[in-house]
């Protein structure tokens, strides 16, 4: 199977199944000297890990991360990084009703047409436990962005069309409720069109949004390896996701370009800024200094407790009900997936961007100490 790694200097490769030993990531690419140990990628994995809410599968794995390489005496080493999440709680049984039928809204039957078998315990390679090896690669980005300032902070925006608002939000709140929303009065609301859902069991759909400040000005190519571009591949293969927009998005085919525009200022202190952020930090597919804000759409969870019609392998016609654990909603425990996948993005083109101007490379080759070190 092509298309498991992702990225040009900061690499990551994923492997491993829903129903397999376990989930893993090796990471290539990391400077060495970064300060990581196992307690730094526990915290992201610990914010998907299932069965923690109502909303979540009930699904027990615990989670726990083994660091098997690229580390020595706790600093990075440069040498690839290989992570590694154990299954501890798969029922494939749940499953075997499954082998030969194909589940509406899955990826049973494009998987079948491909290879001609597929791996029916959960999905395999499709299923959202993937992301585990994703979430454990990006908290690894994020350590690095953290020593350059830069901060990436993801939330749900809105469930079922229920959003925050600007007048409620709060950053604070977000690890607050089980839906990771920065609005406690939109998250109630919420609360009680999800769990409607859930005793009709059914499921729901929501978009995330992502901030990120403190982004040098120029990151990013003006061609192919666009910042948004980038980060659009990285956010779209995350499973579920259906939609992406980046700063007024969409929403700027109804406006002008008068009104589109970002007049640039002046600032107090000299440097220049916008006077508005249409863009969403992005100009000719590189950050413009402002903050970057993008929304990733995910469509309603398609394992439901509900009879669908659909095919099985011989062509004939039938209905399912999808039985075992599944989360009622995704967007929950992807908050972290699309922060830590926007992190992977950010810290693969910074490192690339350091070839851009020659003044630089001389900058680090040329200076005595430079080489000394």
């Amino acid at each position: 199977m092509a298309g498991s790694s992702f990225g040009t200097l900061f690499r990551i490769t994923t492997w491993g199944e829903s129903h397999g030993r376990g989930v893993g990531v090796v990471v290539d690419g990391c400077p060495a000297g970064l300060s990581l140990n196992e307690e730094d990628i526990q915290k992201y994995l610990n914010r998907r890990k299932p069965g923690q809410s109502n909303y979540t599968t009930k699904r027990q794995e615990a989670d726990v991360v083994e660091i098997l390489s690229g580390v020595f005496e706790g600093r990075t080493t440069g040498t690839p990084i290989s992570l590694i999440v154990y299954n501890n709680d798969q029922r494939s049984k749940d499953y075997s009703n499954l082998m030969d039928i194909y589940r509406p809204g899955h990826a049973d039957y494009t998987f079948d047409k491909k290879y001609g078998l597929r791996d029916y315990r959960g999905g395999g390679r499709s299923s959202g436990r993937e992301t585990i090896a994703r979430v454990a690669a990006g908290a690894i980005a994020c350590k690095l962005l953290e020593e350059m300032g830069i901060t990436v902070f993801a939330y749900t925006k809105s469930i079922g069309g229920i959003g925050i608002t600007k007048e409620n939000f709060s950053k604070e709140k977000r690890d607050k409720n089980a839906l990771f929303m920065p609005d406690e009065k939109a998250f109630e609301e919420a609360k009680e069109y999800v769990e409607q859902l859930i005793t009709n069991g059914d499921s729901a759909g929501g978009i995330i949004e992502c901030q990120i400040e403190g982004l040098p000005v120029g990151l990013g190519e003006p061609v192919f390896d666009k910042l948004s571009a980038n980060l659009a591949k990285a956010i779209c293969s995350i499973g579920a996701v259906k939609g992406f927009e980046i700063g007024d998005g969409f929403f700027a085919t109804y406006s002008s370009g008068s009104m589109n525009n970002d007049a640039f200022v002046r600032r107090e202190d000299g440097t220049i800024g916008k006077a508005t952020n249409h863009s969403g930090g992005v100009l000719g597919g590189m950050s413009d200094g402002s903050t970057l804000i993008f929304r990733a759409g995910f469509k309603p969870t398609p394992s439901i407790a509900r009879k669908q019609h659909t095919i099985n392998r011989q062509g004939e016609e039938t209905e399912i009900i999808v039985k075992g654990r599944h989360d009622p909603l995704i967007v929950p425990r992807a908050v972290v997936v699309v922060e830590t996948m926007a992190a992977c993005v950010l810290f693969d083109l910074l490192l690339c961007n350091m070839t851009a101007r020659l003044d630089r490379i001389k900058d680090f080759y040329v200076k005595k100490d430079s080489i000394q070190s």
